[in-house]
């Protein structure tokens, strides 16, 4: 069978990802994977170095999305699928590029953890994301912010002479291009998955990539990588270097026989051929390989735990397998960012297939043998040799224009393309694809000015970019470009600047609730709580009197500036007023879980306990919880002194059951 691509609908019980947060996503980003300076001390100096570079303050100019809840319904997701006679790849361009299945057709085998819902939970860098398959991480630290967010995909010519699919998309964190061609030549058990990605700008950029794999769990699941050290992260936020297979009395290279979530990024020889797999109790299962740019190799397992299980039925349903990531990086850790400089670009070449090794062997006692046993079975499947070559011809169809266009992405790059003027062969940003979001940035570039808004609504995006950040400064001074001139400066880190603007922009604002909530976040982050809850009050009642219906982008900044307000004023013993806000809120925000957990705080900070103890008792799901967060946890322990409750344990470290 020829290698055929084709489009089609692939139907999920899935939870709409819902409308962008209209607020400017301000504050510092959640530093869950960070390391002290002591820690850091001790690490080798590449990786110190490379740990403390680039990290960034926000995901700016980046939306969040955490307007999703957890009603799921059939709903149909446009997919492409690239099949040949031995294996059938399913991919979701407009959920950032994500592989949903990988069906191996001899063996009848699903590579993957196929998940068989589409629930959005937060953690991605901006919120929303979904476990299962494969998905592509650039930008920083953590998922992509395109996790949820469409790809441009269209069919070009593989090197062979066939189909390939090429995705790609602008990254907006870095401002960078990058693209991911998905290539199954006709014979082949192996897909080949080329990436690149480039710097177009006259200055070294950060760079980050993970290619995050779910695999099945089972008790006898087993992860090989080529390597006898590596270095555990767990949520107590600690790096260490430790032997494999063997830790603290268990071999961790079986998922399930740690008790909390952790990660292990192997230690890989340099030399060593590049490739992780998840063999089953049979020896079966998949095996990732590559080139070797992608130098990094990483088990993450939830572990046996009760958070961890209860993370698992959260991101799926209740009765199907677990999953562990394999996963493969640019780096050693996910700590890590390298530099990519000035013009310069990035790529390497991934293979994706079904291996099958002696079970005793793989199982066996003897690391070195196991080790052995997989990479004799991989070099027999796919050659060392051939992959390198595979990487080769793919560069010679990286530039090769697409032929049939499969999927729209964002218009940011063609924005991006039209300031600029750079070329970008392979991956076009064409006009058309600009969009309403990007329509008063283009005005701003051709024009000067910002366009005065046609209605009364809340504030489209910002860009923060510093040539975005010049034009604004040279453009008529009203409200509105204060506002995204501000929040430009803020990214900046020129924080005085930034509230500068926003105090002109608010003198003469009919407007006045972006810029009171901008003067908030600078107030709280500034030490001075008392004036940023006050101000966030104020802010919470302009918009009440301004909103002008209860349409999907008003009820989505009223759900997000009340929150924020009634934290604040909690936060400084305002109890009031923090009761006059949460009685402004629409009630369907209020029967959210994240809000009645909000109500239950209310209710402790005003005395009732009892009131606070039912909204637990008649329970609640915060759709939005943050992985690592131990909030419900922390309120349930001013509410009882018996064990927090299965349904609200999501604990991911050892010292929060003390």
């Amino acid at each position: 069978m020829a290698t055929t691509v084709r489009r089609t609908v692939l139907t999920l019980p899935a939870a709409p990802v819902g409308p962008p947060n209209p607020l400017p996503a301000l504050r510092p980003l959640d530093r869950l994977h960070t390391v002290d300076e002591r820690t850091r001390r001790e690490l080798p100096r590449d990786m110190a170095r490379q740990i403390g570079y680039g990290a960034l303050r926000t995901v700016l100019p980046v939306r969040l999305l955490d307007g999703y809840g957890r009603e799921r319904t059939p709903t149909g997701l446009d997919a492409v699928v690239i099949e040949n006679g031995r294996l059938r790849a399913t991919v979701l361009p407009g959920l950032g590029g994500r592989i949903h299945s990988l069906h191996h057709k001899p063996s009848g085998r699903e590579l993957l953890y196929r998940n068989p819902v589409l629930q959005p939970a937060a953690f991605a860098l901006n919120g929303a994301w979904f476990s299962g398959g494969i998905e592509w991480n650039i930008g920083a630290t953590g998922h992509s912010t395109l996790s949820c967010a469409p790809l441009h995909a269209a069919v070009v010519p593989a090197p062979d002479g066939g189909e390939m699919v090429r995705l790609w998309e602008w990254e907006r964190l870095r401002d960078l291009p990058f693209q991911v061609d998905l290539w199954l030549p006709a014979d082949s058990d192996f897909l080949r998955v080329g990436v690149r990605i480039r710097n177009p700008h006259e200055r070294a950029v950060p760079v980050y990539w993970w290619s995050n794999i779910a695999v099945e769990e089972h008790p006898r699941t087993r992860v090989l990588a080529p390597a006898d050290e590596a270095w555990h992260y767990g949520y107590e936020r600690s790096l260490r270097r430790i032997p494999v297979p063997d830790y603290r009395d268990a071999d961790r290279t079986y998922p399930l026989r740690g008790e909390y979530p952790a990660d292990y990024f192997y230690e890989v020889p340099a030399a060593a051929r590049k490739w992780i797999t998840s063999l089953d109790e049979h020896g079966r299962g998949l095996v990732q390989t590559s080139t070797d740019a992608l130098r990094g190799r990483k088990l993450f397992a939830w572990g046996a735990g009760r958070g961890g299980r209860r993370w698992q039925q959260w991101l799926t349903e209740p009765g199907t397998a677990g999953y562990a990531e394999i996963q493969a990086g640019l780096a050693r850790t996910q700590l890590e960012h390298v530099k990519l400089e000035a013009g310069a670009e990035l790529s390497w070449l991934e293979a994706y297939g079904p291996l099958a090794a002696d079970a005793g062997t793989v199982h066996g006692d003897n690391w070195a043998a196991a080790l052995a046993e997989v990479e004799g079975r991989l070099e027999r499947a796919l050659p060392r040799a051939g992959v390198d070559a595979a990487y080769g011809e793919w560069l010679t169809a990286a530039d090769t224009e697409p032929v049939r266009e499969l999927a729209t992405g964002s218009g940011w790059g063609a924005l991006e393309v039209l300031r600029s003027g750079v070329k970008l062969p392979g991956t076009p940003f064409g006009e058309s694809t600009l969009g309403e979001e990007q329509g008063p940035w283009r005005e701003l570039l051709t024009t000067g000015a910002l366009p005065r808004p046609r209605r009364v609504v809340p504030p489209g995006p910002s860009l923060t970019a510093p040539a975005w950040r010049d034009m604004l400064e040279t453009a008529p001074a009203d409200p509105l470009t204060e506002y995204h001139l501000g929040v430009a400066q803020w990214q900046a880190d020129d924080r005085a600047q930034a509230v500068r603007s926003w105090e002109r922009g608010l003198a003469l604002a009919p407007s006045r609730w972006p810029l009171l909530r901008c003067l908030a976040v600078a107030d709280q982050e500034g030490g001075h709580p008392e004036r940023a809850a006050e101000r966030w009050l104020e802010a919470f009642t302009d918009l009440c009197q301004e909103r002008r219906d209860d349409g999907d982008s008003w009820t989505a900044a009223t759900a997000a500036l009340g929150r924020e307000a009634v934290e604040a004023l909690l936060a400084v013993g305002r109890t009031a007023d923090a009761r006059t806000v949460w009685a402004g809120l629409l009630p369907a925000v209020q029967r959210r879980g994240r809000f009645q957990l909000l109500h239950a705080r209310l209710l402790l900070a005003e005395g009732n306990r009892d009131e606070a103890r039912a909204v637990f008792g008649r329970g609640f799901e915060v759709a939005d919880l943050r992985e690592g967060s131990e909030v419900l946890g922390e309120v349930w322990a001013e509410l009882s002194d018996e064990p927090l409750p299965d349904a609200y344990e999501y604990r991911m470290r050892p010292h929060a059951e003390r």
